[in-house]
């Protein structure tokens, strides 16, 4: 079976802006636009050697001492692509040039109220804007909605991330300490993967804990999402399993009435090395029987850095005219917003009291 994956390039160039230095920029930013041939016309941020460093490692052209003069130097068709932390973005967004194209990186705002004025600022500047959800576009996410998508495995009915391994956060020391850690920066991309699947929830049911002995705000989280009666979605995070590699696990699981796909995501075992993806789509051996035949499909690409690629060639496409979907709109990403506050007023608020019953 031929599963088409890779994303569309754009048509047109467009010269993009990043805004920030971060080790993710250079871990996954640069390395999937020199990939994918994007043109980086400059680069600015707070710590200016930073940003010097990067244009040697990478094919950067310019270097900004500050946002102004990039806006004032960039081409009027540039894309601007935010790296920075959720505190910083309104600030950057005031002083784009009206209408540009903007991505700005996950999650959009510390909380769903400045997730609203993200999307004010975005809607009064017509800025064409998106959030870097990224692992919308990974391989293993985007073979699996084909077959989705062309009804190959059913109606889905069941929807299952599964991460227990051993995260070092050592090496995020900018979101180490913030109050929301394990939802906010982390399970929210599973909440926006499902909701690119399935829309908006109707009922949220989470709790996120703690660990013991760590000075983290939570490590571990489970959430249920309520699509009705007939479907089961879950997200289970447990970043501290600390017990050597053997009972390590990382995947998505979709289940429909006809098959089933599975995608072991290997970016987050033996981070940030990472182990290799796994793909895999369960069918009938033959028409209307129960008997399931597992098959592996070799993708190229994982979510970092490739992911990344897809994430700016639709947000260039759309530009364009090439795309007429945004997938990663701040106006849908709201939608992923009110998830994760969902989440936290019920991990706070509680279930049924035992004692109560």
């Amino acid at each position: 079976m031929n599963i088409p994956y890779k994303p569309l390039l754009p048509q047109t160039e467009q010269p993009i802006v990043i805004i920030g230095a971060s080790g993710i920029v250079k871990d996954a930013h640069l390395p999937a636009y020199e990939m994918a041939g994007f043109k980086v016309f400059g680069i600015t941020n707070r710590t200016i050697s930073k940003a010097y460093d990067l244009q040697k490692q990478f094919k950067i052209d310019h270097v900004f001492e500050n946002i102004a003069d990039a806006v004032k130097s960039a081409p009027s068709n540039a894309v601007y692509d935010i790296t920075v932390l959720p505190d910083q973005y309104i600030e950057i967004l005031e002083q784009l040039p009206d209408g540009a194209a903007v991505l700005i990186q996950k999650p959009m705002g510390n909380d769903l109220a400045q997730a609203r004025e993200i999307v004010e600022v975005c809607e009064r500047k017509n800025l064409v804007a998106a959030i870097n959800f990224q692992l919308r576009f990974a391989s293993f996410v985007s073979a699996a909605r084909y077959l989705i998508d062309q009804g190959i495995i059913g109606e889905l009915y069941d929807l299952e991330f599964k991460v227990t391994v051993n995260t070092p956060w050592e090496l995020f020391p900018l979101i180490k300490e913030h109050p929301r850690l394990e939802i906010l920066f982390h399970s929210v991309h599973y909440i926006d993967c499902i909701r690119s699947f399935l829309g908006n929830p109707k009922i949220v049911m989470a709790k996120t804990a703690k660990h013991p002995l760590k000075k983290l705000s939570s490590s571990r989280s489970t959430i249920i999402l309520d699509y009705g009666e007939d479907k089961h979605v879950v997200i289970n995070t447990n970043h501290d399993h600390h017990f050597g590699p053997k009972h390590e696990e990382s995947y998505i699981k979709w289940e429909g009435t006809k098959g089933a796909v599975k995608a072991k995501m290997g970016l987050l075992m033996n981070y940030p090395d990472g182990l290799p993806d796994v793909f895999e789509y369960a069918l009938p051996k033959k028409d209307n029987e129960n008997e399931y035949e597992w098959t592996e499909v070799k993708l190229e690409g994982s979510w970092f850095p490739e992911a990344f690629i897809g994430a700016m060639s639709n947000l260039m496409r759309y530009k364009e005219g090439s795309d007429s979907i945004l997938s990663a709109s701040v106006q849908d990403v709201l939608g992923t917003m009110k998830v994760v506050e969902a989440c936290y007023a019920s991990s706070k608020n509680g279930g049924i009291s035992f004692d109560e019953v």
